[in-house]
């Protein structure tokens, strides 16, 4: 992909050098396991992150973060993917006559807290609507490296892309359900809607060859029944969230193939 280093979004919020529950902030370490209880309660309760309020309400900066050359670079390119696909939804749906709210990208280590609750790193990216925000520890694409055998930097592109149209999904109302079935139709048309964004960065020049193929290989990689095979050497479709990889990789295609959001629908 061709991107330019060195720009951070302006709705990047970072959080890396925070501890879980935001320890790392003034005067929360001191609480004890029993204020620390009741704190956890309360954001359940009200949705609102109350670790952040005693610890001053403050995303940690680059400078105290023990961060290295290489992930800073990956700050700016995660910047970069969701700034992109952000503006390109913005005229996507201004062209439909709706209003486009923009999402926050939230970057964290190990454990984080959101609006819709405590999750350690091993959830993965995910998208919050309670508070339209996006969580990622970059940890995770060694991971999709290294264990789930998807390299490539469209290959991170497109999980960031992927979340972003979960914020578009929540933007034009999310009425999939809570069954397994509509989990996996909300997620599919998620993967299309990454693929859309990848269209049109095709049109613009951002993508080089073999992107395409990456990108449709990391969607075969996390489909659920290569992870069920990986996690427990059975597969079964009945408990699918998220899809089977042809059809993670067949949603993907379709929205870089065409770009249009009027295709997604699953």
């Amino acid at each position: 992909m061709r991107w330019n280093i060195g720009n951070r979004s302006p709705n990047l919020e970072d959080r890396r050098g925070q501890r879980a529950f935001g320890f790392g902030g003034l005067g929360v370490g001191r609480l004890g396991i029993g204020g620390i209880v009741i704190l956890l309660v309360l954001s359940v309760i009200f949705k609102k992150d109350f670790f952040s309020l005693i610890s001053g309400g403050e995303a940690a900066t680059v400078g105290e973060v023990a961060s290295t050359p290489e992930e800073e670079r990956l700050v700016d390119f995660v910047s970069f993917v969701f700034d992109t696909a952000q503006s390109t939804w913005s005229r996507i749906l201004e062209q439909r006559g709706q209003g486009y709210q923009d999402a926050r990208l939230v970057l964290f280590r190990d454990a984080v807290q959101s609006a819709c609750g405590f999750a350690q790193s091993a959830t993965g990216p995910f998208y919050c609507p309670g508070d339209s925000r996006v969580y990622i520890d970059l940890g995770f694409y060694e991971e999709m490296r290294n264990r789930f055998g998807a390299p490539g930097d469209f290959a991170q592109a497109y999980v960031l892309a992927h979340e972003v149209g979960h914020h578009v999904q929540s933007l034009l109302g999310d009425r999939f359900g809570t069954s397994n079935a509509g989990s996996v139709r909300r997620e599919l048309q998620a993967d299309c809607f990454a693929g859309v964004w990848g269209y049109y960065m095709n049109r613009e020049g951002v993508l080089e060859a073999g992107d395409v193929e990456e990108g449709l290989g990391a969607a075969a990689a996390i489909g659920d029944d290569r992870l069920q095979r990986m996690g427990t050497g059975t597969v079964s479709p009945e408990s699918f969230t998220h899809g089977s990889s042809e059809q993670r990789k067949a949603w993907l295609r379709r929205g870089l193939e065409n770009g249009r959001m009027e295709s997604c629908q699953t």
